[in-house]
């Protein structure tokens, strides 16, 4: 699945396009390189989104095309 699609899925990100967005700028990592929109995001990768205010880092845990609002975060694990 591309990362800005997961982003929208698992309601970290609130749109599609503002992933997109931050994909561009280049705010946002896995496992330690900048990708782009497109990039296939994969169970086990570490993915790390910079926020002017700090930043959210966090394991990706499952690949789901449709999820649940309440089920939304079972996808992810936040990594302190």
């Amino acid at each position: 699945m591309r990362i800005d699609k997961f982003l929208k899925v698992s309601r970290i990100l609130k749109r599609r396009t503002v992933a997109q967005e931050a994909c561009s700028a280049g705010k946002v990592v896995i496992n330690g390189k900048e990708v782009k929109p497109s990039h296939e995001v994969k169970e086990g990768d570490v993915v790390e989104i910079l926020y002017s205010s700090g930043a959210l880092k966090f394991r990706v845990l499952a690949v789901k095309e449709v999820v649940k609002k309440d089920d939304a975060q079972s996808l992810y694990e936040v990594i302190a």
